[in-house]
């Protein structure tokens, strides 16, 4: 599937970025006068408002050559959010969404940087490297940035991977934010982030996140993830107003239904 374009400087956005969240719930009125409600989540839609300044000559052609392939509303792309966490589950790593390697372990309830208890302690009871990691179905082409806080007993090291190179960081006694920037594989239709733990080593970790740009911002707890499948423009018109020598700007809806 498609996939709606980064900027040349690698995010997808520029501030502000808006999103609004809409919820329905199903009431049911009783003939005595009570009424029970419950969640409708497949009626669930999330709408960006994505406001653009400055585009070079460029981005603005990338953006219309996307909308004419889009069709305008007709046909659905690959939208990864710009204001959220791309990994679903972020804070439970025991979920299905993980893939978690056979001889790495998980105690949960570790306190965090933050003063919570939603820190893991990973141990690798293995001889050889363990990781835990998610595959996303997102564009390879694009820059990634996999950020995590981490810390150890010993000072040793962790793997972060995207795709299919790993980078080594630091870990040491005190709780750092360590990360890496980096494009997914030319061509694949998913890319797989993770972080991989030393034979023998045991590491704390909290916050993982994986965001489409070029720098880590600040933590974002996620459940559902930030891949958006099957997402539409939200708008037939799009406007791109020059406003100097290879400078443009437009705003794009972009809209995903969960019951479309």
């Amino acid at each position: 599937m498609r996939a709606y374009p980064q900027l040349g400087s690698g995010a997808l956005s520029q501030f502000p970025v808006q999103k609004n969240r809409w919820a329905r719930t199903v009431v049911n009125r009783a003939a005595d006068g009570s009424t029970i409600k419950l969640a409708d989540p497949a009626a669930g839609i999330t709408e960006w408002l994505l406001a653009y300044t400055d585009l070079s000559d460029e981005e603005a052609a990338a953006l219309r050559a996307f909308f004419g392939a889009a069709e305008g509303t007709l046909n659905g792309f690959t939208f990864l959010d710009p204001a959220g966490n791309l990994l679903a589950w972020s804070d439970q790593l025991d979920q299905s969404a993980w893939q978690k390697d056979p001889l790495l372990s998980l105690t949960g309830g570790i306190t965090d940087p933050r003063g919570g208890t939603r820190a893991w302690r990973l141990s690798n009871n293995g001889e050889a490297g363990q990781a835990a990691g998610q595959t996303l179905a997102a564009p390879g082409e694009y820059q990634y940035c996999l950020s995590a806080y981490v810390r150890a007993a010993l000072v040793t090291s962790v793997g972060l991977t995207v795709g299919r190179e790993t980078a080594g960081r630091v870990v040491t006694s005190d709780w750092t934010r360590i990360a890496w920037t980096r494009r997914g594989d030319a061509g694949a239709t998913s890319v797989r982030f993770a972080m991989e733990i030393g034979a023998g080593d045991v590491v704390e970790v909290y916050g993982l996140q994986v965001e489409a740009q070029t720098a880590a911002s600040g933590y974002k707890a996620s459940a559902r993830g930030g891949v958006y499948e099957d997402a539409h423009l939200g708008e037939d018109v799009l406007t791109i107003t020059g406003t100097d020598v290879n400078r443009h700007s437009c705003t794009v809806k972009i809209i995903h239904a969960n019951h479309l």
